[in-house]
């Protein structure tokens, strides 16, 4: 059974910087893929930025583009979010979650091509 647990969330002030960690345990595949997504009250959860294990990042949303940076560290099962230059609009609980095994032909931003999930860190960016 996978787990994913995230840490680093936390109150800035726009324009400036966070970096979200996801660890997950209990991998059985040697492919897999990940991704960041968000959600706000109200809203339906979002994709943020996905990669897959051979470290190729296959999406970010055009609202994060050029800002967030997703990353892996296979060797500590880790995955990444580098927000920068965060926005009050960045706001949101931010979730970690692993596709295992991974389709060759998936979806990065759908939130139903993952099966695990973490239990979610809250972004605050205030103005």
């Amino acid at each position: 059974q996978v787990q994913l647990v995230e840490s680093g969330g936390g109150s800035v002030q726009a324009g400036g910087s966070l970096r979200l960690s996801c660890v997950g345990y209990g991998y059985t595949y040697s492919r897999y893929c990940m991704g960041w997504f968000r959600q706000t009250p109200g809203k339906e959860r979002e994709g943020v930025a996905s990669i897959r294990s051979g470290g190729d990042v296959t999406y970010y949303a055009d609202s994060v583009k050029g800002r967030f940076t997703i990353s892996q560290d296979n060797v500590k099962r880790s995955l990444y979010l580098q927000m920068n230059s965060l926005k009050p609009e960045d706001t949101a609980m931010y979730y970690c979650a692993a596709a295992q095994p991974c389709r060759s032909g998936y979806h990065p931003e759908d939130r139903d091509e993952y099966g695990y999930w973490g239990q979610g860190t809250q972004v605050t960016v205030s103005s």
